[in-house]
């Protein structure tokens, strides 16, 4: 079962919510037991622990790696590796079954953030000496679950646990809590989530006399995490450019912006065969883009 987890500041109080989505995309029933772990160390935090709270876990993460930006569509599962560097005290046996650790990543303010994305699966770590290991993981994004929203489109932080659970069942009837470890830390990263786009270019007509008008349109969209569907990017910069037959490289025409719905549309005067296309450079929260040139032969 895979499990969104999201923290906020609520009247003072810091409150958890989860929400399950569904079993088919991931094996991780263990989210739920380092949920229950977590949210008990957020109620310490800043403070000792006390009965019914995990202890301070002797870890810390470091050299996290991710993507730069990672694409996001409208249904399609995207995931993304990271890794980092663990390193603990010689009492934490990494190697038990029940040690757990995940790299993350969250929008907004940690230790509360608005929105937090995990993998599907635990990190792996192997060792490299007695008290450090390289951890290797994933982020796993469903946008057809609506795991996110448009507004969450731009820079994420990211972060990492761990948990040793020391042989306690969070399910028996014996679980004591404060045998169980935690330990976290954020801002060891940063990332771009982004709402994958699209272009599109179609010049005509096609063949057409030398000296005459060719108009050139397209469409420059990109998704949305709500509807799950396509939409224009309006009143953004978008460069024609054309490369001549016979060429591998693409000179700007002239620049233009989308209207109301994501359409693109000018015109210029046939001068050569060569190729057309749309070429959009990007922003924070849509990737760079590069529509297909259109071949228009000029007699």
């Amino acid at each position: 079962m895979r499990i969104r987890a999201t923290v906020a500041a609520v009247s003072g109080a810091l409150a958890l919510s989860v929400l399950a989505v569904p079993a088919a995309q991931a094996d991780d029933s263990y989210r739920a037991d380092v949920a229950k772990i977590r949210q008990a160390a957020l109620a310490a935090s800043g403070r000792a622990p006390e009965e019914g709270e995990p202890y301070a876990l002797n870890v810390s993460f470091s050299n996290f790696k991710i993507a730069k930006a990672v694409k996001v569509g409208t249904t399609n599962h995207v995931s993304t590796t990271v890794t980092y560097t663990l390193t603990h005290g010689a009492d934490v046996k990494i190697a038990a079954a029940d040690f757990i650790t995940d790299p993350y990543i969250y929008k907004g303010a940690f230790p509360s953030p608005e929105n937090t994305l995990y993998g599907n699966k635990p990190a792996k770590c192997t060792a490299t000496s007695a008290t450090t290991a390289n951890c290797k993981g994933t982020i796993d994004v469903y946008p057809g679950d609506h795991e996110i929203r448009n507004s969450d489109a731009g820079t994420w932080a990211a972060a990492a646990e761990a948990t040793a659970f020391n042989g306690q069942d969070p399910a028996g009837e014996t679980f004591d809590i404060t045998k169980v470890g935690y330990q976290r830390k954020g801002g060891l990263a940063t990332t771009l989530i982004q709402r994958n786009s699209q272009l599109t270019v179609n010049a005509s007509p096609e063949p057409v006399k030398k000296g005459k008008t060719i108009t050139v349109t397209g469409k420059l969209s990109r998704a949305n995490w709500e509807d799950n569907k396509y939409h224009g990017y309006t009143n953004q910069s978008v460069k024609l450019q054309f490369r001549k037959k016979g060429s591998t490289t693409y000179s700007t025409v002239k620049t233009i912006k989308s209207n109301s719905t994501g359409n693109l549309k000018t015109t210029v005067t046939a001068a050569q065969d060569g190729y057309f296309r749309y070429s959009f450079a990007g922003t924070s929260t849509t990737p760079a883009v590069n529509a297909t040139g259109d071949f228009v032969d000029v007699q």
